[in-house]
């Protein structure tokens, strides 16, 4: 498979599939593992990135088939990398892909038009300043995947290991964890660093490890780290800038070992954002009711 010829359309289908095989809504990670799972992705493909960029192909490509899936009301995010399938995707699924596409480029169609009425209308009224707009394929939710967090995971990688570390750290501190540090010891088997997490009454000891960099990490990495936390700590966690095969996942919750939970870069990056660490975030809130969904429960 050239994974450099795939296309965001070629994941149209495999994605709508996913979360209707998952009963019609899937966390990112969910989502994407199930995807590279039906498409038959092998580790090499998920170590594929662009040359420019370093960023990884196969997750760029999945996550802009999410978004341009939402511009056509196949799909929502209900934040928090929360996806649900709409009635709408389930009619086109059914129909067959060609009616996915089509109503994907109906719904391009209209969002360039706006996209073009909206910066004839900037020019007319600021001739003399450059255009703030950019162009729309790079436009749409930038919220998930826009060159925001190229950019911070581009960051990430370069950063010095232990600063990398101890930027982890803050992380955990600012979700609940206490008595977070971070180890300096080495042959530890790849433990970083050790910490609580209350839940209500209950604490809970936790071990993490923090691997900055850009490729895939294995079942073996998984499996070397629950054999280095065994007996030492309640829970485990892998804080990662690349991603995860779909064996490390499978791995990280098999039967009848203590699950380890996995943050990827995708889901390193909206905590960030959502702790505003190294990130800003601009909005502005709008509450408005919608009684149909009540109806709906």
């Amino acid at each position: 498979m050239n994974i450099l010829n795939l296309r965001k359309d070629d994941f149209y289908i495999p994605v709508l599939k996913t979360l209707d095989a998952l009963g019609g809504s899937g966390q990112i990670e969910e989502i994407d593992s199930k995807v590279i799972e039906m498409t038959g992705m092998t580790a090499s493909d998920l170590e594929a990135t662009y040359e420019k960029s370093g960023s990884l192909i196969v997750p760029d490509k999945i996550s802009w088939a999410r978004s341009y899936l939402k511009e056509g009301g196949l799909i929502i995010n209900e934040g928090r990398g929360l996806w649900v399938l709409t009635e709408k995707g389930r009619e086109k699924l059914t129909l067959g892909e060609q009616a996915v596409r089509d109503a994907v480029t109906e719904a391009m169609r209209i969002y360039n038009k706006n996209y073009n009425a909206a910066k004839a209308t900037k020019k007319k009224s600021a001739p003399q300043e450059p255009s703030e707009l950019v162009d729309a394929a790079a436009n749409i939710e930038l919220d998930e995947v826009g060159e925001w967090a190229d950019q911070l995971l581009a960051k990430l990688q370069s950063m010095d290991p232990y600063a990398f570390e101890r930027l982890s750290q803050r992380l955990l501190r600012k979700n609940g964890f206490v008595q977070v540090e971070v180890t300096k010891k080495s042959g530890d088997g790849g433990i970083d660093g050790k910490g609580v997490v209350r839940v209500n009454l209950v604490s809970f000891h936790v071990l993490f490890q923090c691997k900055r960099y850009q490729g895939s990490v294995g079942a073996g990495t998984v499996r070397d780290f629950r054999g280095a936390m065994q007996g030492r700590a309640d829970k485990g966690l892998i804080i990662t800038t690349g991603t995860f095969t779909p064996d490390a996942r499978k791995e990280a919750t098999r039967d009848g070992a203590p699950a380890i939970d996995l943050i990827d870069g995708a889901a390193l990056c909206e905590l960030l954002k959502d702790n505003r660490l190294g990130v800003s975030v601009e909005m502005v809130e709008q509450v408005t009711l919608i009684p149909e969904f009540f109806d709906e429960i």
